[in-house]
């Protein structure tokens, strides 16, 4: 005999869990993305880029994981922006030196063990607009760190989960 579930299986438990925690993933990261950008207009200062819009996925669907880490959200943007301005620095922006920045980006991440797949943008972001040297205390600094500081809040409050699972 079937059962309401396999009959319609949008009516399922298993499927409104699912529902519930995209609605709640989604939340937190439009509220996220929202919280810096009214931030970003009261302050004049850039606080949003668009590798951050994949850093929310991590943040909100997968918190669990390393890659959603503090360690690894700052870290890899971080590095991966410095390795952008400096390859930019020293060799301009031609098509080796975006292959150059994105690949020292990606090796530093694995030699400190702060990958964050969205901060592999970054070295292409950089030396496609060429910002100063200033593009890493804002957006990238600034902007990672309130990203973490409203993870942890938004996970321990509203999503009740223990995030983070290490700090570094």
């Amino acid at each position: 005999m079937k059962t309401a579930d396999t009959r319609f299986p949008l009516l399922s438990a298993a499927f409104g869990s699912r529902v519930f925690a995209a609605l709640l993933a989604g939340g937190g990261a439009a509220a996220c993305i929202s919280l810096l950008l009214l931030l970003q207009d009261w302050q004049s200062t850039a606080l949003v880029m668009a590798p951050f819009g994949a850093t929310m996925v991590i943040l909100f669907v997968l918190p669990d994981s390393p890659l959603a880490q503090p360690r690894n959200i700052v870290g890899g943007h971080l590095l991966t922006t410095l390795a952008g301005l400096s390859v930019l620095h020293f060799f301009g922006a031609d098509p080796l030196s975006l292959g150059l920045a994105t690949g020292l980006g990606i090796a530093l991440m694995m030699l400190t063990n702060t990958t964050h797949p969205p901060a592999g943008a970054n070295p292409l972001l950089v030396m496609l607009t060429q910002p100063g040297w200033n593009f890493v205390l804002t957006p990238v600094m600034s902007g990672t760190l309130l990203i973490v500081l409203f993870g942890v809040l938004y996970h321990r409050l509203i999503a009740r989960r223990n995030y983070p699972q290490r700090w570094f």
